[in-house]
């Protein structure tokens, strides 16, 4: 189960205000210690420096807290919002916090405070875009497309219409046509008979008459 985030920012304000407490004599200007650079130079190192360099290493950290997904409550924004407060208040209201140092110190609190309001916004868009679209994959069908389909019925065979063809071959049936004698069959019927006694049809021509001298 995860806890209320610890305001790191609080650190370096915390220890500025145990040394004008506590420690009324220490300067924040005065140089600790003197680095030589490689290009010569030489670097005083102040308290307030170290304050200051120890107050941007834990605003890394705490966005970086706040960018991992479900990392930061509602609650830890609040305290962030309470550091910040606090520091303005002191910067404004003390003499021995009006110094631009500590005027840093509480501009990174403020940075705290917006960052982690601006990544929680995102990640809730995120997370409200991931579940719609999560929504839309397993959504069911609408109502009409869950419908079986319905077939139409098939509509009732009309009545057959006779053909062109059929139509003529029953009335050449009903009305035959008239059918000539077959050529054989008049062959064989009988002659009609003449008057003429020598001229009968089917007798052939009569014997030539014998014209020659006896």
């Amino acid at each position: 189960m995860s806890m209320v985030g610890f305001p790191l920012l609080l650190i370096p304000l915390a220890i500025y205000n145990i040394i004008v407490f506590l420690m009324p004599g220490v300067s924040f200007s005065d140089p600790l210690v003197k680095l030589t650079l490689m290009s010569g130079a030489e670097w005083p190192l102040t308290l307030s420096d170290i304050l200051l360099a120890l107050g941007i290493l834990l605003l890394l950290v705490e966005i970086i807290k706040g960018a991992r997904p479900g990392s930061k409550y509602l609650t830890d924004h609040l305290l962030s919002l309470i550091v910040f407060g606090a520091a303005a208040a002191e910067f404004l209201l003390w003499p021995r916090f009006g110094t631009s140092p500590y005027f840093l110190l509480a501009m990174l609190a403020l940075v705290d405070f917006l960052s982690g309001i601006a990544l929680r916004a995102r990640r809730g868009m995120q997370v409200t875009s991931g579940a719609a679209a999560a929504r839309r994959e397993v959504s069911p069908p609408p109502a009409a497309a869950r419908q079986a389909p319905q077939f139409e019925p098939e509509p009732a065979p009309a009545p057959a219409v006779p053909a062109a063809a059929s139509v003529a071959e029953s009335v050449l049936l009903d009305h035959p046509e008239p059918t000539h004698a077959h050529p054989d069959v008049a062959s064989h019927a009988p002659a009609p008979e003449v008057s003429s006694p020598e001229l009968q049809p089917g007798e052939g021509s009569p014997p030539p008459r014998d014209t020659s001298p006896h």
